[in-house]
């Protein structure tokens, strides 16, 4: 599994480059407001899963202060919005929470069951 030894050795590139992604299309400002907010809730889910799959590819020493820090930036996140004209709801802070818990599990599952080199932890 090639692709998942690329994750797994290049994880910290691609958990800055998925954060600044995410940053930048949560908070880029929209010309108007879409009239049903709560259709993004799958959007949310995917974004923050991606964003922890490689820390459960990976899943470094103090993973789990990582796992607190996404759920951090999510809430953050949600607390910006408003000021720049987009939504910022609870029901998206639960689907970020959700993305970061489904996306790490799903990353240490498929390291478990896959044959895949590990690393060392770092």
């Amino acid at each position: 599994m090639l692709i998942l030894e690329q994750i797994q050795r290049h994880w910290k590139i691609l958990t800055v480059g998925l954060l600044l992604i995410s940053t930048t299309l949560s908070l880029y400002p929209l010309t108007k407001l879409p009239e049903f907010p709560e259709t993004d809730k799958t959007h949310h889910f995917i974004a923050y899963f991606a964003l922890a799959l490689p820390l459960g590819l990976r899943k470094p020493n103090k993973w789990i202060i990582f796992i607190c820090l996404f759920i951090i930036f999510g809430g953050v996140i949600e607390v910006i919005q408003p000021y720049v004209n987009r939504y910022g709801e609870w029901l998206d802070f639960f689907a970020n929470i959700t993305g970061v818990v489904a996306g790490f599990i799903t990353g240490a599952y498929l390291i478990k069951t896959l044959p895949v080199k590990t690393q060392s932890k770092t």
